[in-house]
């Protein structure tokens, strides 16, 4: 996987964002947390850690990450992102009863993603693709869950106007996807799954993709002025 890069630069490119227009933060390595100001969104990556071992940095993340939901700045979570995000808004997060879900996945949105700022004009049915053990068990109070799959019940929620979490990657392309089967492989075996078979039915994600896109011109619609800059957190 090394050889693709990492989460920001994957982020950055579906995004359609130059590197001129975003900020990285490595806070797992201690990098701090910024001020908020002058930021038109920001977008929390994945992440190989897990939200329940309730790290420093990542605590110190929910909390700064709370602060900015509560105050409408556009955030949206990716992964760990996602979980990380609900955690901080009193959302439950823990080991997946179904497993590890891994490769290309079919998502299902509910009604309301219809009227939703991201989803809308979507198809009810479309694939993504994800890789994860945990997975937000309880969404935060008033939170709207919008969409699912067949291994997982809150794939997706928006909280309040401008915060979102999303369980798949849309970053992802299927050589990303492919080698994180691969890499993957064993702990697929410790949960009934052929890593061959999950890679062989890998396919492409492009709506899922556009996610990022439409996430971006939302943020800056929200908070238009010139020079913002939207920031993309790596924690890994």
């Amino acid at each position: 996987m090394k050889r693709y890069g990492r989460f920001p630069h994957w982020i950055r490119v579906a995004a359609g964002l130059s590197e001129r227009e975003t900020v990285v933060v490595n806070v797992e390595a201690g990098e701090p947390l910024p001020a908020r100001a002058g930021f038109a969104g920001i977008i929390v990556s994945g992440s190989a850690a897990f939200v329940t071992d309730h790290a420093d940095w990542s605590e110190r993340s929910a909390d700064w990450l709370r602060a900015a939901a509560h105050d409408g700045m556009p955030l949206l979570g990716i992964c760990y992102g996602h979980q990380l995000l609900a955690h901080a808004l009193g959302g439950e997060v823990g080991y997946n009863p179904a497993g590890r879900e891994s490769g290309t996945i079919q998502l299902e949105l509910h009604p309301p993603a219809f009227e939703d700022p991201l989803f809308a004009g979507l198809p009810a049915q479309f694939p993504a693709h994800a890789t994860h053990l945990q997975t937000v068990m309880r969404a935060p109070d008033g939170a709207t869950v919008l969409a699912r799959s067949v291994q997982d019940q809150c794939h997706a929620f928006r909280w309040g106007e401008a915060a979102w979490g999303v369980q798949f990657h849309p970053e992802f392309a299927t050589h990303h996807i492919r080698g994180y089967v691969n890499a993957r492989a064993d702990c697929l075996a410790r949960h009934g799954r052929c890593a061959r078979t999950v890679a062989r039915e890998v396919t492409a994600a492009p709506l899922a993709r556009q996610l990022l896109r439409r996430f971006v011109r939302h943020a800056r619609g929200v908070q238009p002025a010139a020079g913002k800059r939207t920031a993309d957190r790596e924690k890994r």
